[in-house]
């Protein structure tokens, strides 16, 4: 029953993928472009711009990605670790941010963390610092503090959610256990817990990370003039009004979905390699 949609989805995918790898080569009968040529990556790859934007991208997005993790891994095993009442009092707020779409994380971290924002307020009124602006430049800068500030805030408990019933369960099954052996809490987790969840953290880590490698609205509302991101800098090539410079956007798309591609098929190895070991 699901197959026409599943075609029709596919269908839409496969098409958007093909009609981008041809004008990335320069085929684009539209605005008269008929022949392959490989001169948009001879162009793309030789640019600064594009070079400085794929070390942001990959910079941002790794922080992020490795930030949330580790985060939303301890939140997870604190909820895990924690009395009923107060894993029933907390089991339901950590998933809030996951329904805010990420539009609202860009403004919620804007309000915040700007230099005219309610930390820097709070920080003032305490007389932590004796001007506003003196609060440190998140928001805007060339370190992209605030986009993986939206991101972390966004990624943590994506993270919590998909380890938390995954630690659940082998809690049940082997804390305890390994309790009776001599074991504190530490060794539980690090030795017993974490080796058995690395494919639900590495595939965490994926997803969050290919999503914020080829996001748009964090990167647009709060990163800096320069370096853009590797999503605006492809949308700038976009709107151009040269038409050609829409193949050298094309290049740029194709360069995000490669390095997906490639995350992916490195996770699918690794798992792979990991199930062989165990058996």
């Amino acid at each position: 029953m699901l197959l026409p949609l599943l075609v029709f989805i596919v269908g839409i995918f496969i098409t958007g993928i093909v009609f981008g790898l041809f004008q990335s080569f320069g085929y684009y009968p539209a605005i008269g472009l008929k022949t392959f040529t490989i001169d948009y990556y001879i162009n793309i790859f030789s640019d600064d711009n594009f070079l400085s934007s794929l070390k942001f991208s990959v910079y941002t997005s790794l922080v992020s990605s490795f930030l949330s993790v580790i985060f939303g891994l301890i939140l997870a095993y604190t909820l895990v670790s924690s009395s009923k009442n107060t894993k029933n009092r907390f089991i339901n707020v950590y998933k809030l941010p996951i329904m805010v779409p990420h539009t609202i994380a860009a403004l919620l971290t804007f309000m915040l963390f700007t230099q005219s924002g309610l930390m820097s307020r709070i920080f003032y009124s305490l007389g932590i610092i004796s001007e506003m602006s003196e609060f440190p430049h998140l928001i805007f800068d060339k370190n992209g503090f605030g986009i993986i500030l939206a991101y972390l805030w966004k990624g943590m408990p994506f993270i919590t959610l998909i380890t938390y019933d995954v630690l659940q369960e082998l809690n049940e099954k082997y804390s305890k256990v390994a309790a009776n052996l001599g074991s504190n809490k530490y060794q539980i987790f690090w030795h017993v817990l974490l080796p058995l969840i690395i494919p639900t953290i590495a595939s965490g880590f994926i997803i969050i990370f290919a999503f914020s490698f080829g996001a748009y609205e964090i990167q647009y509302l709060l990163g800096a003039s320069t370096p853009k991101a590797l999503p605006i800098l492809s949308y700038i090539y976009y709107n151009s009004v040269n038409l050609e410079d829409r193949c050298n956007a094309m290049v740029i798309n194709v360069c995000i979905s490669i390095c997906s591609f490639i995350l992916v098929g490195v996770f699918m190895l690794a798992n792979r390699f990991m199930m062989k070991n165990k058996n």
